[in-house]
Formats: C-alpha cells, sequence, structure tokens
C-alpha cells in the first residue's frame, strides 16, 4: 500500500502511460500481421507483387520482434507467430 495519496497517484499515472504505450505496440503488430495476410493472400490470386509481401513480413517480423524485445509480448508467443507467418508465406510461395 502506498504510503502518501501523491504517491498512488503517481504509479497510477505512470501505469496508465505504459498500459497506452504497450497497448499501442500491440495495435502495431497486429495492424503489421494483417497487413501481410492481406498482401499475401492477395498475392495467392496474382503472381506479381512477391516484393511487397515480402516486405510486409520482414517488417511484421521486426515489429514482433521489437514487441518482445520489450516485453510486451512473451517470448514464445513472439516465436509461435513468426513462425507460423513464415510457414503461411512459405506455403504461398510453394503455390507459385
Amino acid at each position: 500500500m502506498a504510503k502518501k495519496k501523491s504517491s498512488a497517484e503517481k504509479r497510477h499515472r505512470q501505469s496508465e502511460e505504459r498500459r497506452m504505450r504497450n497497448k499501442s505496440v500491440k495495435s502495431s503488430v497486429r495492424t503489421s500481421v494483417k497487413k501481410f495476410v492481406v498482401l499475401a493472400q492477395k498475392k495467392d490470386a496474382s503472381a506479381d507483387d512477391s516484393a511487397a509481401v515480402e516486405s510486409a513480413l520482414k517488417d511484421m517480423i521486426k515489429k514482433i520482434d521489437t514487441a518482445s524485445r520489450k516485453g510486451i509480448i512473451k517470448k514464445n508467443a513472439a516465436a509461435r507467430k513468426k513462425s507460423r507467418m513464415q510457414r503461411f508465406y512459405n506455403s504461398i510461395q510453394a503455390v507459385h
């Protein structure tokens, strides 16, 4: 328990700032995953955007690694997400 009301208020402000920062990072990870999946599925229909799909994959992996390093996403969860997306990418590459 906090000794003073002011220290409890400060702790609350700090936790709120961290929560918003973490929420922003998680949101950007989800957005990059969705962007990659949409591009990959679009590429599945037309085989001419492989560079865009590959750059989206690299961007997504970078964002997942950053979130993992900051402790926002757990290490194994990040590895699982990257593995699934890489397998998805490889399966699309095998089709074309």
